[in-house]
């Protein structure tokens, strides 16, 4: 297996390559599309070629780079199923692994920071990896307070499918905005302020309603360019408009 964990800096996501040394396979999760031409350089100087862009959720705070990286490398387009985006070429559900050649993703249902979220779980040769897209970050968790978010749902979410794995559990997340790279589910039970030392569902939620955070800055563009999955929509800013310019001239 070839993993490598990409940072798109503007957003502070985090993009993951999984490559199957057996098959060739390779799949990213969560792709930027401003950082396109990285993730093409970095398949090209590994010698890879790109079998899928998968997806936790519809994200709001940047645009999916999945589409671009269809048109250039031919690649299929996965996500969840419940989205029901017609743009994707393959639904994800919960007891029905993608198999990115001899790796089997495991994709977990796990709402509340939005009502379709899934996480996905990889068994690495015994060695357990989670990425848990925005529902549970590394000491903090996703948001709730927007976009069909549920802070009763995520806590459920956490606590039966994420805190019941193995401490050792390996926890890569969408989102970091300290400059942290990985966490365990060991580490999040432990420290995670929101959730950790066994946190009643009841603190949690008085916790998330009173975190009083801004207005996501590009949900108004960001939202519809990913239920297109990465169609620059017609009010991206002036700005951002060099990576559909260059969606277009692929």
């Amino acid at each position: 297996m070839i993993f490598r964990q990409l940072f798109e800096p503007e957003s502070s996501t985090y993009t993951y390559l999984l490559h199957c040394s057996d098959t060739g396979t390779t799949a990213l999760i969560d792709p930027v599309i401003e950082t396109v031409d990285r993730d093409l350089r970095v398949l090209q100087e590994l010698g890879l070629s790109l079998d899928y862009a998968v997806e936790t959720h519809i994200h709001a705070d940047h645009i999916t780079g999945g589409r671009m990286l269809r048109e250039r490398t031919g690649c299929q387009l996965a996500g969840p199923a419940m989205d029901e985006l017609p743009c994707r070429d393959r639904g994800l559900r919960e007891g029905e692994p993608l198999r990115v050649g001899s790796l089997e993703v495991h994709p977990l249902y796990t709402p509340g920071h939005t009502d379709t979220h899934h996480a996905y779980l990889l068994d690495n040769a015994g060695l357990a990896m989670l990425f848990s897209g925005d529902a549970l970050l590394i000491e903090a968790c996703g948001r709730t307070d927007f976009q069909s978010g549920d802070a009763p749902t995520l806590y459920r979410s956490i606590h039966e499918k994420f805190f019941t794995l193995p401490d050792e559990t390996l926890v890569y997340p969408c989102h970091d905005y300290e400059e942290r790279q990985i966490s365990t589910i060991g580490q999040e039970k432990a420290r995670n302020p929101r959730l950790g030392k066994d946190k009643s569902e009841a603190e949690f939620v008085t916790i998330m309603e009173n975190m009083d955070l801004p207005y996501p800055k590009k949900i108004d563009w960001a939202l519809p360019g990913n239920e297109t999955c990465g169609e620059c929509p017609d009010n991206m800013p002036d700005h951002k408009q060099r990576l559909c310019e260059a969606d277009t001239q692929g």
